[in-house]
């Protein structure tokens, strides 16, 4: 499907890179949830470029129910990240600017600070932020590479 954040790319593949005999299923699928996280940590790097200051990192929904997801993120992002109480995710959403669009509410932040709650803050593990560092740099020259042997 490619990528769509913050690439717009829909020729992106993936790549499992630097996989040797000893890996198992799930050294895989941390690589993907980290390869993901990676892909999200670009959108943050665009913020920082644009001068958009990014306050809180909010996390709901079913894939934030695995701790490990969570801590992932933290420590690519290298800021806490927030679990919030709604599991609904786009539903909860979707009715809170209903709310505000229906005047319950003056603005979307009046309405976020009356029912958006969080249940739990995750902090980056500081030993993980450097090794997620030197792999998202690795990262980086990866998805460069990619793109030119993929280019149609």
């Amino acid at each position: 499907m490619g990528e769509r954040t913050p690439h717009l790319d829909p020729d992106a593949r993936g790549a499992l890179v630097g996989l040797t005999a000893s890996h198992t299923r799930a050294h895989v699928i941390r690589a993907i949830l980290e390869g993901v996280a990676f892909s999200l940590r670009d959108s943050f790097t665009l913020f920082d470029e644009m001068k958009v200051r990014v306050n809180k990192i909010r996390l709901g929904g079913g894939g934030a129910r695995s701790p490990l997801w969570r801590q992932i993120q933290a420590d690519v992002y290298r800021q806490d990240v927030e679990l919030v109480e709604a599991e609904e995710g786009a539903a909860y959403g979707a009715a809170i600017l209903a709310g505000v669009g229906a005047g319950a509410w003056k603005s979307l932040d009046e309405a976020c600070g009356a029912v958006v709650r969080v249940a739990k803050t995750v902090k980056p593990k500081t030993d993980a932020v450097a090794a997620m560092n030197v792999s998202y740099a690795a990262y980086r020259r990866v998805y460069a590479a990619t793109k030119s042997i993929f280019a149609s």
